[in-house]
């Protein structure tokens, strides 16, 4: 294969990977400076539910009037600047938010060659609208549950319960209208609408979420604390196994399907194979790389596989949900949607839907009796996913040594093992680095939940929480209404498309995803949310 001396920190300056890894790690490193009583980050603006007018004997706290549907987190949850937060008001820290946010992320569009205008301005565009787009989905009538109603002593009443979900809904709504109906506006704001980039960055905060999650619990039960620790790990391990067993039949089998039943060429069924099996859009073109495919195959693959992935975020958390497994299952449903849903931007926002969709619908089923803790399923989907994207190198490395070696032997060449870093997801850095970072605190300063080790472990969770809340969910939001500007539904009609469209759509439908509910069932059955309701942590 022709070769490009890289060293081993080519693209620390100019690919996305690395810009989620120092952007998340920059603000995860200001929230752990209230560890030292420093907050810089209460000012993260958050939404409540809301409504226009509060009923009578209603009481404002899980539903609020419409003027106070924003909060600076740290207006709730900072230990050494409470009434600062609270003074600058919902208004002033949206606008902080903004400011905070801007400079570093244009700091990295210069870096990685963007059109630096375009991104600002856009950038401005979709930050204002994520946050519209938020205010909206968190009326009453879309979000609130019935536990949401009871703790504000609203009288019964219809809602549609989708709790923080219907926010993301919308968002993609919003998007989509936008990339298919508005179609120069979504060529304009292309240049700053990047869901892979904000949903690596939010993955980075998802690594907080994970290693804050035990100093959460422990800071209501020591035992609770331990349980969750476990449960992540066992998350992690079981998400390592079951991504293995589905890499030795996802792609077989789609090869297998794209070469026998659709006769494709074998680069185009390897580049196929890879998109809709393994890892989206980087495992396609990784893969077409590795092969030599022409360029436009793994172009058109990537175009696919963005466009299916927005098809499976709106279907799979209401079918997992509302069909199979539904709240019997809710850590088989999120391993299976992160092996089901090709791009780390869809699953990671799928998954937070379904943690959504599930905790409200168990709260419902139970009038409130069982609630579980927020994120753990959004854990279960991003994990996988993660396994998946650290194979990707590797797998592409075992693609370039059988084409270069077997299937197109040409003397002379070499695949040089340092590719497997370069297509080593480095998001995933950031992620394990801020998981361990925070469960070194619970387990070493913290003396996992004892308590001589509380007082570290409430500061630490007083910078926690408006990274791992507001900042996660904040870009979990940008990546919803970015994949749906950047999708053109259009695309599935080009007629050069021809059959990679059928090997998509039945490759996905009748073999990928079934076969993930299989292996998600076979690994994660027996896994239980812990029940929250009662403890003071709904």
């Amino acid at each position: 294969m022709a070769q490009e001396k890289k060293g081993w920190t080519y693209g620390m300056l100019t690919q996305e990977d690395w810009w989620a890894v120092w952007i998340g790690g920059f603000f995860m490193i200001l929230g752990l400076m209230s560890v030292w009583g420093i907050d810089l980050v209460g000012w993260i603006t958050y939404p409540k539910k809301w409504v226009f007018s509060m009923p009578e004997g209603a009481v404002p706290k899980k539903i609020v009037p419409w003027y106070k549907a924003f909060y600076p987190l740290g207006a709730k949850y900072s230990l050494t600047a409470k009434s600062f937060w609270k003074s600058i008001g919902p208004i002033g820290g949206i606008l902080m938010t903004y400011a905070a946010f801007t400079p570093p992320l244009c700091i990295g569009a210069y870096f990685m060659r963007w059109n630096v205008k375009r991104f600002f301005t856009g950038w401005t565009i979709i930050f204002f609208l994520t946050y519209l787009c938020w205010f909206i989905g968190h009326h009453a009538f879309f979000a609130a549950t019935v536990v949401d109603l009871k703790k504000s002593h609203f009288p019964d009443m219809f809602t549609l319960s989708l709790g923080g979900g219907a926010s993301f809904i919308l968002a993609l709504v919003v998007g989509l209208i936008i990339g298919n109906f508005f179609k120069p506006l979504a060529r304009y704001l292309s240049e700053a609408a990047k869901p892979e980039w904000y949903i690596k960055t939010a993955i980075v905060f998802l690594g907080v979420k994970v290693g804050y999650l035990p100093i959460k619990m422990a800071t209501y039960s020591q035992k609770l604390g331990h349980k969750v620790a476990g449960l992540t790990f066992e998350l992690f391990l079981a998400g390592a196994v079951a991504t293995f067993v589905a890499y030795l039949i996802f792609w077989p089998g789609i090869y297998t399907i794209s070469r026998r039943l659709f006769k494709l060429p074998r680069k185009t069924a390897a580049v196929l194979g890879s998109g809709i099996s393994v890892c989206g859009v980087s495992a396609a073109v990784a893969t077409g790389g590795a092969v030599r495919a022409k360029p436009v195959v793994s172009i058109m693959v990537s175009a696919l596989v963005v466009v299916y992935a927005v098809i499976e975020l709106v279907l799979l958390p209401w079918f997992f949900t509302y069909v199979w497994p539904g709240t019997d299952g809710p850590l088989i449903a999120g391993p299976a949607m992160g092996l089901a849903v090709k791009t780390d931007g869809a699953d990671a926002a799928a998954g937070e839907l379904l943690d959504e969709l599930m905790r409200a619908k168990i709260a419902k089923e139970t009038n409130g009796a069982v609630q579980w803790p927020e994120g753990i399923i959004t854990v279960s989907a991003v994990v996988t996913k993660l396994w998946i994207d650290m194979f990707i190198g590797l797998w592409a490395f075992i693609l370039a040594l059988i084409w270069c070696y077997v299937v197109e032997c040409r003397p002379g060449e070499r695949v040089p093992p340092i590719e497997v870093w370069h297509r080593f997801p480095k998001f995933v850095l950031g992620y394990f680095a801020a998981w361990i970072i925070y469960l070194s605190i619970f387990f070493g300063p913290g003396h996992a939940g004892a308590p001589e080790g509380m007082a570290i472990l409430k500061a630490a969770k007083a910078g926690a929480v408006p990274v791992e809340k507001g900042m996660r969910k904040l870009f979990f939001m940008l990546t919803f209404l970015s994949l749906g500007i950047i999708t053109d539904f259009k695309k599935l009609r080009e007629a050069q498309f021809g059959k990679m469209v059928w090997v998509y759509l039945v490759g996905l439908f009748f073999f990928i995803i079934p076969v993930a509910c299989l292996i998600a069932w076979l690994f994660h059955q027996g896994m239980e949310l812990p029940n929250i309701a009662g403890t003071g942590l709904e």
